[in-house]
């Protein structure tokens, strides 16, 4: 009992005085800390300076080792990166490399085998088929529709249908205003006259609800009507607007520039591409016009008169040598 009492006085006495050095109280049962230092001292030693973990940062080595190591990938990436780039240099279309050799002097040649300027396009093409006493807006929509109708049509072929448009009235308002089977009376023998009088009533509806009865004014807007391609696009932007904004390549244009060795395509418009990329933008304009003739008159898709062509000595495909 006495002990309890002891106890009890001890405990009391700690509870009220509270400003007393709580260390005191401990005095008598002191603690030994060194267990519980003992385990965060192992484990620090691992990172200490003294450490298995230093020379492996520290020996050059082991670091050169690593270094090469971890730069040899991309050494081999870098190495991959400049071929590619020398490639793409030497492939680009509009380097010196790339320009076919006599090109200036085979078109100088065309140029003064056009100078009469007496092909069938010259007389009859697309930029003749309007009627110029009309409004701005109605000329420019029969340039379109002469452009819609020139695709595997012979010029002569495509003036005519134009002329009996032109005569039954060539507007955006009659051509809606008439039959599907009356349109195509009038367009027949043009090439695939059936998909043209759809194309023709479709782009018509556009023009009408859209332009207030005129054409785009834009390549991309142009491009955008139905049965028109980009050759027709450009050359529309030409005639009706004054705006170069590409070269029109039909299948003489395509043709011929292969024959010269201009280009090495398959398709009309990898040519217009391949010729963009090296010809002079002066001479966009008028690429089209030249050759179209040239090959109406000598650079026939059969049997072309190599032996009066003045190219006939440079000319890759001359049969004339």
């Amino acid at each position: 009992m006495a002990s309890k009492s002891v106890s009890t006085r001890i405990t009391r006495r700690m509870v009220k005085s509270s400003g007393e050095d709580i260390s005191a109280t401990f005095t008598k049962h002191p603690v030994n800390l060194e267990k519980f230092k003992s385990k965060p001292k192992k484990k620090l030693a691992a990172c200490s300076e003294n450490s298995t973990l230093a020379p492996i940062v520290a020996d050059p080595e082991s670091e050169a080792s690593a270094v090469t190591k971890r730069k040899a990938p991309s050494s081999k990436r870098a190495h991959i990166t400049i071929e590619s780039t020398e490639k793409e240099t030497d492939s680009n279309p509009k380097t010196s490399k790339t320009m076919p050799p006599n090109w200036e002097t085979m078109l100088n040649n065309v140029r003064e085998m056009r100078k009469d300027s007496d092909a069938p396009v010259d007389t009859m093409g697309c930029h003749k088929c309007s009627d110029e006493t009309e409004s701005p807006p109605v000329i420019r929509y029969q340039a379109l529709l002469a452009l819609m109708l020139s695709s595997q049509t012979k010029d002569q072929v495509n003036h005519a249908a134009m002329l009996r448009l032109r005569e039954h009235g060539c507007t955006v308002e009659n051509i809606l205003n008439t039959s599907d089977e009356e349109l195509g009376k009038l367009i027949i023998p043009v090439g695939f006259w059936r998909n043209k009088v759809k194309y023709i009533k479709k782009t018509s509806e556009i023009l009408k609800n859209q332009y207030n009865c005129d054409i785009p004014n834009t390549i991309e807007d142009m491009l955008k009507l139905p049965g028109v391609g980009p050759k027709m696009a450009h050359l529309c932007m030409k005639v009706a607007w004054g705006e170069v904004t590409g070269i029109g390549v039909d299948t003489h244009v395509h043709r011929i520039a292969n024959r010269m060795g201009w280009v090495k395509t398959k398709t009309p418009e990898q040519t217009e591409k391949a010729l963009e990329s090296w010809l002079p933008f002066d001479l966009w304009n008028e690429v089209n016009h030249l050759l179209v003739g040239f090959g109406q008159q000598i650079c026939r898709p059969i049997n072309p008169q190599c032996s009066s062509c003045l190219n006939k000595t440079i000319c890759p495909a001359s049969k004339a040598k």
